[in-house]
């Protein structure tokens, strides 16, 4: 099996070497990473500005690269430039702090594995709910790996990403894993007002969450109760049911319509 690695928290986050240890005996490991913590980019990509790329040399990996730009240039450099073998499934993460709910729409953790959906590879996103400094991972790189095995075994999607999510409690203490569906996150958004050395005026983006209530089959929940959670995310964003219930009105007023080309 030979695995793409990329994260949002850039080549010196400690989640990433907990991959590498948890698959290097397992698998073929191809790393492509930003050069530092690009965490809240989303989907963006770099198209006014070079991408600059430098090879280097990490223990049980086969081939790493560090990349300046966003997880999504990483995904989609590694994919149709920088890795000649095809790559069998792309690995997202261990990501410094959780992806739940709508977190996954401002997500750079999200959006590699996103991009790798897009470019055909069954991929994961997998972070860790806490922030946290010094923390121990490798439990978490473990978990991964049981969880890619058994995905794997399942015929992975190749239309939806799935979002994994580890609780931040000891390992004896996790009750299982759920299938769930994507919850509500927010936050407060408190835009501190601040001053430069120069006398402008900048803001700074802070603010805790919002307690927001969300159904028991939620992501935040499983979470909150214990549980790892995973959610299938897919990349066609249409809301069908809203989709039918426009054509069905629009097909009721066709002469409205045509009018108001007339006009």
């Amino acid at each position: 099996m030979r695995l793409l690695l990329t994260n949002d928290d850039g080549i010196g986050a400690p989640g990433l070497y907990s991959l590498i240890k948890a698959f290097r005996d397992e698998a073929e490991l191809y790393l492509v990473c930003p050069d530092r913590e690009r965490s809240g980019t989303g989907h963006s990509i770099t198209v006014f500005d070079p991408i600059r790329v430098e090879r280097t040399e990490i223990d049980g990996v086969n081939e790493a690269w560090i990349v300046g730009g966003t997880p999504v240039d990483c995904v989609k450099l590694a994919i149709a430039r920088l890795i000649n073998p095809r790559i069998d499934m792309v690995i997202s993460g261990i990501n410094h702090g959780s992806n739940l709910g709508t977190d996954v729409l401002y997500s750079g953790t999200v959006a590699g594995a996103a991009e790798g959906v897009i470019m055909g590879v069954p991929s994961l996103a997998v972070s860790y709910d806490s922030i946290r400094r010094n923390i121990d991972l490798d439990f978490a790189g473990l978990i991964t790996r049981g969880l890619v095995n058994l995905v794997r075994d399942m015929n992975p999607p190749r239309n939806a990403l799935l979002n994994v999510n580890i609780p931040d409690i000891a390992p004896a203490e996790i009750k299982g894993v759920r299938i769930c569906s994507q919850g509500i996150r927010s936050y407060d958004n408190i835009f501190e007002e601040r001053q430069d050395p120069r006398g402008n005026t900048y803001y700074w983006l802070g603010g805790g969450l919002a307690d927001d209530k969300n159904h028991p089959g939620s992501d935040v929940t499983a979470i909150q109760e214990g549980y790892i959670s995973i959610t299938p995310i897919r990349i066609d964003r249409t809301d069908y049911s809203l989709m039918k219930q426009y054509e069905s009105i629009l097909n009721t007023r066709q002469d409205d319509w045509r009018k108001w080309l007339a006009d």
